[in-house]
């Protein structure tokens, strides 16, 4: 009690000296328990399926005044069990998700720097992988142009591994070295459009020579497209790569997608689409070069299936996907709804001489409950049936069933706001 009215009395202090800034902070709690048999890739014989408990914990705070927005985001992420129950010190510790500023340098213009979210469109190319507990954020600076008419972001970023006294080759794994990107949106009544073009750099570490070591850069430009009438929503994404990819091979790769979904009562919204992402035959580049799209920093555990065999660490340089599906989405009742959808995937090139490009299906479950406004809970099961393709890809013969389940709770409570 003590405590809470220190706290009080500190963020009173705090907003009675601008007493126009407006503070917010919330919290949120995270545990999910998963069952995987045959969660991205097909189930070995003679191993046992994995059960854990994942869990998030974040606080965040907002803190706005006249021209500057600033947000910091904490998080611990954990598997049940990770350390000891006597362990001085957590496993990861608590990071930075986000830890950004916004300054705004007139109504139309302003600056977005730090740690931070870069979320686009539908998330194809740009997301924050919000199912993963860790997600995703960018350390970069966004330029940033809003009117009546046209949403324009500038985005820059330049990662290095540590503070050098000579050169700039960047040694963290699984990050690029810079990308710059322009991002542009122009919203209507019915229809809207975003043209994105990002030049991507990876880093190329030679072990033999490092004088050799150099950034190799790989550039996406596509569109994303929305219309909306009446009951009726069509999304659309094209997409085009090319430069080099790491290992200095000539890109050329696309992605298509068009889908549509219709309202046919209040309560149930029913959508079938289909997405091609180009790759390469037998499932490598030859001849110096690659075909093989990939989606980058996107959200790709929301599309192609649920259970993760494409694009989630996975698939890269490969056969490239057909994916055909159909989903509903029925609301229940004002407190719970289900989501279904039905994959057929098929490889986008060539598997191999003795192999159909055929990959299998897949089914996905989910359904979610509203407790309270701060408190949720969603399930989920799904199902793939694999086919000989898919086998060939993944190098799996054994013919053992493939599903995953899990069970999740959100809880967000608001821990603090002066906001009207």
């Amino acid at each position: 009690m003590k405590l809470k009215k220190l706290l009080n009395v500190l963020l009173f202090i705090l907003l009675s000296t601008q007493a126009k800034a407006q503070l917010s902070i919330n919290a949120e709690l995270r545990p999910r328990f998963e069952y995987r048999h045959g969660f991205k890739t097909l189930f070995p014989d003679n191993e046992d399926p994995a059960a854990f408990v994942s869990q998030r914990t974040r606080l965040n705070s907002v803190y706005d005044i006249e021209k500057l927005s600033f947000h910091l985001s904490l998080q611990d992420i954990r598997i049940w069990g990770d350390v000891p129950q006597l362990n001085s010190t957590d496993k990861n510790g608590v990071g930075i998700h986000q830890a950004w500023g916004k300054i705004r340098l007139d109504p139309n213009f302003s600056l977005k720097v730090g740690r931070q979210e870069i979320i686009y469109d539908d998330q194809r190319i740009f997301g924050n992988v919000d199912w993963a507990q860790q997600a995703r954020s960018h350390d970069a600076l966004l330029v940033n142009y809003d009117d009546s008419k046209y949403t324009i972001n500038l985005g820059f970023a330049f990662n290095q591994n540590e503070e050098n006294l000579t050169g700039t080759t960047l040694a963290t794994p699984g990050t690029y070295k810079s990308i710059q990107y322009i991002w542009i949106h122009k919203q209507g009544n019915k229809f809207s459009a975003s043209l994105l073009f990002l030049n991507n750099g990876l880093q190329f570490i030679d072990d033999i020579n490092s004088n050799n070591n150099e950034t190799r850069y790989s550039q996406t430009l596509g569109t994303h497209l929305n219309y909306m009438a009446n009951n009726l929503k069509m999304t659309s994404n094209i997409y085009y790569q090319f430069g080099n990819d790491m290992a200095n091979n000539n890109l050329t790769a696309y992605l298509l997608s068009l889908e549509g979904s219709y309202k046919i009562t209040p309560k149930t919204n029913l959508g079938l689409g289909a997405e091609l992402i180009s790759g390469n035959d037998n499932g490598s580049p030859s001849n110096h070069k690659n075909k093989a799209f990939s989606p980058l920093y996107g959200t790709n555990h929301k599309f192609n299936g649920l259970m993760d065999y494409f694009y989630v660490g996975n698939h890269a340089n490969n056969v490239g996907l057909l994916d055909i599906y159909t989903h509903a989405k029925i609301v229940l009742n004002e407190k719970s709804n289900l989501n279904l959808a039905v994959h057929k995937f098929a490889a986008a090139a060539k598997i191999g001489p003795n192999s159909n490009k055929l990959l299998g299906a897949e089914l996905d479950m989910v359904y979610g409950y509203e407790i309270q406004k701060e408190i949720g809970i969603s399930a989920g099961y799904s199902h793939l049936f694999a086919s000989q393709g898919m086998e060939n890809v993944k190098g799996n013969t054994d013919g053992n069933t493939n599903n995953w389940g899990w069970i999740m709770l959100t809880i967000n409570p608001v821990l603090f706001s002066n906001k009207d």
